[in-house]
């Protein structure tokens, strides 16, 4: 029943909507219905929705497959790669996608070598600047072969007397040519009791020329003169 107006009834009463219309709207409709209806039954189309049905379910298990995947690269945890998979499959093939954008969201940013990349660089930066050497007084930087430091005048290094080289002021030997520092100092500067002692040269030399004066006067006392 619609509301409508004529001469003969009043403003606002009801009068039936006319069968006439209701066939043509009938006749307008069933035959769009109709075609739709055969569109879909066609096997073209029907192969065509199962074929996209079929494209939408790998897609989801390839989802799912690549964030077993990438977990694994990210994490060296066993089980999270297989939550991150149940994850996909969850979200089922019509909402899988979904379920990509909340793993992109969760998951770790770095990978493992990535990680393992930034520690080696952080690394070389810090064995870098530790081979930077610098004053120890005034902290600016000075060279491996210097012996003064020209800014603060302060000695980092000595010459080695036996060699010539350049050794650090706490080295106890020559790491070049094996001078004892150490051992010298005491030699020069520690007394013995009971007199100096004499060197090793001096004890061989003492010792061979004994040894000549021995040899001498047996060679004397075997040839006496006539």
């Amino acid at each position: 029943m619609l509301a409508c107006y004529t001469p003969g009834r009043a403003r606002g009463a009801f009068c039936p909507f006319p069968e006439a219309d209701h066939s043509r709207m009938d006749e307008i409709l069933n035959p769009i219905f109709e075609a739709i209806g055969g569109f879909f039954a066609s096997p073209m189309v029907q192969f065509a929705i199962q074929s996209i049905a079929v494209y939408i379910v790998i897609l989801w298990l390839a989802a799912a497959y690549w964030a077993f995947r990438d977990m694994q690269l990210r994490s060296e945890n066993p089980i999270l790669p297989y939550l991150a998979a149940a994850l996909i499959v969850l979200f089922t093939p019509v909402l899988f996608i979904f379920g990509i954008i909340v793993y992109r969201i969760v998951r770790p940013q770095e990978k493992i070598g990535e990680v393992y990349e930034r520690n080696l660089a952080e690394e070389a930066l810090l064995a870098e600047v530790e081979q930077i050497k610098t004053c120890p007084s005034c902290h600016k930087r000075i060279h491996d072969e210097w012996i003064i430091c020209p800014a603060c005048r302060t000695r980092l290094n000595r010459v080695c007397a036996n060699c010539g080289r350049l050794v650090g002021l706490d080295w106890s030997l020559c790491a070049w040519c094996g001078k004892d520092f150490e051992r010298a100092d005491i030699a020069a500067y520690e007394p013995i009791a009971g007199g100096q002692q004499p060197s090793v040269k001096t004890r061989i030399a003492s010792r061979s020329r004994q040894s000549a004066g021995r040899s001498a006067s047996s060679g004397a006392s075997q040839n006496p003169e006539p």
